[in-house]
């Protein structure tokens, strides 16, 4: 079996210890369960959530990605279409954060757990198939 790489396995929302079984029941891109990760992994039986309200820490990480979405934007506007009314500005930030909030809250849990979570790479698991 080829291994999965650090970065596909963040991409594709995989668990960290396995990089093969999903973290969340759902497509990352998905508007449904927005909240609702996986307590194991499908695949190693990892536990993906390790304490009551562990997820509460990547709320840092969903905010920055939105104060970054925010900046660029506002940067895009005004440099592309010179300075637009003021508007134009709140519409689209809040278009595009209403379009992509399910993959800044998914990828904020998964940079959270693969930053935070006490799971290291483990190829051994990776083979285990239940």
């Amino acid at each position: 079996m080829k291994r999965r790489s650090l970065g596909s396995a963040i991409l594709h929302g995989k668990c960290p210890r396995c990089r093969e079984g999903n973290i969340f029941p759902v497509a990352i891109m998905s508007y449904a369960k927005l909240t609702e990760v996986h307590h194991h992994c499908p695949h190693c039986e990892a536990v993906l959530t390790p304490e009551p309200d562990f997820f509460y820490g990547a709320m840092y990480i969903s905010y920055a990605f939105s104060v970054a979405l925010v900046i660029n934007i506002l940067l895009i506007l005004n440099y592309v279409f010179g300075d637009p009314e003021m508007s134009v500005y709140v519409i689209t930030v809040i278009i595009s954060n209403l379009v992509l909030l399910p993959l800044m809250l998914r990828y904020s849990k998964v940079l959270y757990l693969y930053g935070v979570g006490k799971l290291k790479y483990d190829p051994e698991k990776s083979q285990h198939v239940k």
